[in-house]
């Protein structure tokens, strides 16, 4: 069968999606419906419907596109038959049922931005960086009926910098997954295809790591875990949807305080945990059991995010202001 051939359905939604979807249809694979999230209210009044960057996308290569509000929809799963397909692709979508997963012959597979089986789950790449690991990775698999748990067809390793954030690793994986769904779509077309079970993969001297969707209480910084572990937690929510502390003031006043970029320091001292530290002018820094985080980008709630030089230019003394 020839790449033109192959009746491909792609399901996606966020921007991690469309490059994989942009390789292929500039590739010339034949991309016959793309099903992504129907349109999401936004505004003050939710009156404005935002379509997702996958539709947005799929429309302006006049993909046709398929936005069921339930995926066991009857008249979804009837199009979605009507459409023929010989392969569909996930990448970044929802859990999908088995009527639909295993409705083309060639199967369903998924590119999830883990090495599997580690981090199966919603957030793979946040919690990867939270957990200060040097390395990630982007896995295709076919789909079953657990999540992520699907037999690996292929992985591609990725290093993260001591000094990557979410948005960075993000990228990286992003542009190699696009490689990766084209690669693994040309094995499966020539039969080469040898998926492995992930039981097979998982050495029994490593734990596995879950990664679940991360919600705004997951995302409070716990100044009691030391200054690595503190700035790792706060790039792997960097820029999205970001760390927060409450920064407690002398008066009383308790502000929500996102940060954004920081910087570790090991240095003893004998001051309590959550201590702010600033010369208001250089530098804002939390003192931690075993150093300081210095705090370089920050934003407090209702304004802009700014630098930490910007920010002390209209901040008070911090004589006894602390953050929890």
């Amino acid at each position: 069968m020839e790449k033109k051939d192959l009746r491909i359905v792609y399901m996606g939604t966020p921007d991690f999606a469309v490059e994989s979807l942009k390789r292929l249809v500039e590739g010339g694979y034949n991309v016959v419906a793309v099903v992504t999230m129907p349109d999401k209210p936004v505004g003050r009044h939710a009156s404005v419907l935002q379509p997702s960057p996958v539709k947005e996308y799929a429309l302006s290569q006049n993909l046709k596109v398929l936005q069921p509000e339930k995926l066991k929809d009857e008249a979804f799963v009837a199009e979605l038959q009507s459409l023929n397909a010989d392969l569909q692709i996930v990448v970044a979508f929802r859990m999908l049922p088995e009527v639909v997963w295993n409705m083309p012959p060639m199967g369903t597979f998924n590119l999830h931005a883990s090495l599997l089986p580690q981090y199966r789950g919603a957030a793979p790449i946040n919690w990867a960086v939270i957990n200060g690991d040097k390395e990630t990775g982007i896995t295709t698999f076919f789909l079953k009926h657990e999540i992520d748990t699907g037999e690996v067809i292929q992985q591609v390793r990725v290093p993260i910098d001591d000094t990557d954030d979410v948005e960075i690793v993000h990228d990286k994986l992003m542009m190699l997954g696009g490689d990766l769904v084209v690669e693994t779509v040309d094995a499966i077309i020539a039969g080469t295809v040898k998926s492995i079970p992930q039981e097979e993969m998982q050495k029994s001297d490593i734990t596995l790591r879950p990664a679940p969707k991360i919600f705004k209480e997951t995302c409070r910084i716990d100044w009691n875990m030391g200054a690595k572990r503190v700035y790792d937690f706060i790039r792997g929510l960097s820029p999205y949807p970001a760390a927060w502390t409450e920064l407690c003031t002398k008066e009383g006043d308790r502000l929500v305080l996102k940060v954004y970029k920081t910087v570790k320091i090991f240095q003893g001292h004998n001051l309590k945990v959550g201590e702010v530290i600033t010369d208001n002018k250089t530098y804002f820094k939390i003192a931690v059991k075993d150093g300081f985080i210095d705090i370089i980008q920050l934003q407090l709630a209702g304004k802009k995010k700014m630098m930490t030089v910007d920010f002390l230019r209209g901040y008070r003394s911090a004589e006894g202001n602390y953050v929890e």
